[in-house]
């Protein structure tokens, strides 16, 4: 399925403007029919699917709590 910028910056939650720079600096990957760019949405599958579980390791870090110091001594 190809998607206009406007339906990318949407579908990405990114400035279409933003779309625009990442297309010309060929960091994704579009089509020019002569007056559109038309971008597959397939090639944001593996992008997306690394995000999820790079947020879900930095939640599973901030819940995990902290380990008691083993150094410390308690002189009373």
């Amino acid at each position: 399925m190809y998607l206009t910028i406007k339906e990318t910056a949407e579908y990405l939650s990114m400035a279409e403007s933003n779309v625009e720079a990442l297309i010309k600096q060929k960091k994704i990957r579009a089509i020019h029919d002569g007056e559109n760019y038309l971008i597959n949405k397939e090639q944001f599958n593996t992008h997306l699917k690394q995000m999820e579980k790079y947020k879900h390791l930095v939640e599973e870090l901030l819940n995990e709590p902290v380990p008691e110091d083993i150094d410390i001594k308690d002189e009373d």
